[in-house]
């Protein structure tokens, strides 16, 4: 696992075998950025990375400039791996939160500009993400959900939906405070 672009490209992310995650793949990752690349401006944006896992989606925002960015996963393994990667890149803008991400959702107060989200995918909440998300009005006026998902969830009948993508097994689904 590598990161794509930016100040930290080229950099390796070797987890433990022992985490239990299912990281985005490269070529997913590389294609989410791809779109975003064109509706986000990096250096003004701060991102929620919601089930964090291995922490390669935070730090690919890291890499490309995102002013801040804020991992949240719950395996303490997980949240030391990503600490751990963060200070041997030496990155100063990511913080690491361990933690139910349901419970979080329930406190949270403050706004991003991009919120993505990969859950496990055998989890029975995943379908509710969106709604919590925009229930807890966590995007600022032009922020942007991102959902990595199974494909046999569909989301485009939801109020916020913008669009779907799918690249292989991985499936995103791109949700937005203002639809344009």
């Amino acid at each position: 696992m590598r990161i794509i672009a930016g100040n930290l490209r080229g950099r390796r992310l070797n987890p433990p075998t022992t985490l239990p995650v299912r990281p985005t793949t490269d070529m997913a990752r590389e294609s989410l950025f791809n779109i975003l690349n064109n509706y986000v401006d990096y250096d003004e944006c701060s991102v929620l990375d919601l089930f964090a896992g291995t922490g390669a989606v935070s730090l690919e925002f890291v890499s490309r400039g995102a002013k801040e960015v804020t991992s949240v996963d719950i395996n303490v393994q997980c949240t030391d791996f990503i600490k751990a990667s963060a200070q041997q890149f030496g990155v100063q803008n990511l913080h690491v939160v361990r933690s139910d991400v349901f419970d979080l959702l329930k406190r949270a107060y403050k706004k991003f500009d991009i919120v993505f989200a990969d859950p496990p995918y055998a989890l029975e909440e995943l379908a509710k993400l969106p709604d919590l998300v925009f229930e807890k009005e966590l995007l600022t006026p032009d922020g942007i959900f991102v959902l990595e998902h199974p494909r046999e969830f569909q989301f485009e009948d939801h109020p916020h939906f913008w669009q779907h993508r799918h690249y292989g097994k991985v499936n995103f689904t791109f949700f937005a405070q203002t639809i344009e």
